[in-house]
């Protein structure tokens, strides 16, 4: 580009109401990488003068907006990475955080946590918040990609069980549908035929984890429909257990349950045994977990469940926005999930 030439807006950007321009926006258009235009809005100093010029011409022309706060920690050699899980009363998330933090640390990096409450406007008032005071946000969103792109600018994002088949960011998912294949088979080893759900997403379309079990159901040749599935009212014991009696009011005949996860297993354990039913887990009714919180080792009977490696989970999504920042490929196939793994115990 010559000296003289001015940067202009491209695909409509300019003008009122365009989205927050990002680090790639500032990249491809000054054509350069993201790595030149963070030395240059940095100042870090190696870099040569016309190429950053041109960077900060692009910025400027984008209103490309960097964290300040971010730039003041990146002169500090401190990084923070932003923590956004949906509900920390649920002990899965805290194991999640566990994981990040333990991560974190090691790095030197320090973390901020932010309780979303699995609410989409907080969701994204946390991003607000954190695309200038964090250099890197992990977490669970329900708001789409465009969404979070507008929101977060150009500061690396890292969504946690969101596979990154189905995100343009980098991501960390949990292989649902090899867990559910196992949880399904060993029931159907069992000799259930039966076999109902407890959803924990109450929605008319299917969920990551009802699909799965749908599928599994289809591939052994078991009846199922919107009968055997119960919508719980919330991801709780207590939303498991009104759950629960739903379904064997619906189905009695249901002899064994897969929980959305353990809590909501849990409370299909205490609901086949209350309110004058009576029913023996697991000899009238299986119940199968999926998380593998350590809540499962305490009830009686024990839960057989679908563990899932949390903390492993969290520690990959650090080194994902390690390789963000260093400007390399994230992590994709096999490397970027976590593989549920059954556990056996007596309710199942």
């Amino acid at each position: 580009m010559r000296g003289d030439e001015r940067l202009g807006p491209r695909n409509g950007q300019g003008g009122g109401g365009r989205r927050r321009a990002t680090i790639h926006d500032v990249a491809q258009l000054a054509g350069v990488s993201r790595q030149t235009v963070s030395r240059a809005v940095n100042d870090k100093g190696e870099i040569d003068p016309g190429t950053k010029e041109r960077v900060l011409e692009a910025a400027r022309v984008l209103d490309y907006r960097p964290s300040r706060f971010a730039r003041g920690l990146v002169r500090k050699g401190t990084v923070t990475v932003g923590l956004v899980i949906p509900d920390l009363m649920n002990p899965f998330f805290p194991e999640v955080a566990a994981g990040v933090l333990e991560a974190a640390e090691l790095r030197g990096w320090q973390v901020v946590v932010w309780d979303s409450r699995t609410d989409e406007a907080r969701e994204r008032e946390a991003l607000d918040v954190l695309s200038h005071q964090a250099d890197a946000v992990v977490g669970y969103f329900k708001n789409e990609d465009d969404v979070l792109a507008r929101r977060l600018g150009g500061v690396p994002l890292v969504l946690l069980e969101r596979g990154p088949q189905r995100t343009r960011f980098g991501a960390v998912g949990i292989d649902v549908a090899g867990g559910m294949e196992q949880g399904v088979a060993h029931l159907v080893r069992a000799g259930h035929r039966r076999i109902g759900m407890l959803d924990g997403e109450r929605s008319e379309v299917p969920g990551e984890r009802r699909e799965a079990f749908l599928s599994e159901m289809r591939r052994h040749g078991l009846a199922v429909d919107d009968s055997w599935v119960v919508l719980c009212p919330e991801q709780s014991v207590a939303g498991g257990e009104a759950g629960a009696e739903q379904l064997l009011r619906v189905r009695p005949e249901v002899s064994a349950v897969v929980g959305f996860n353990d809590l909501i297993a849990v409370g299909a354990m205490r609901a086949a045994r209350g309110r004058g039913r009576g029913l023996r887990v697991p000899d009238d009714l299986a119940v199968l977990g999926f998380d593998g919180l350590s809540l499962g080792e305490l009830v009686e009977p024990a839960l057989t469940t679908l563990h899932i490696d949390k903390r492993r989970l969290g520690r990959l999504a650090v080194e994902q926005v390690a390789r963000l920042r260093a400007g390399e490929e994230p992590l994709s196939g096999g490397d970027a999930w976590v593989i549920p793994e059954l556990v056996v115990r007596a309710s199942a």
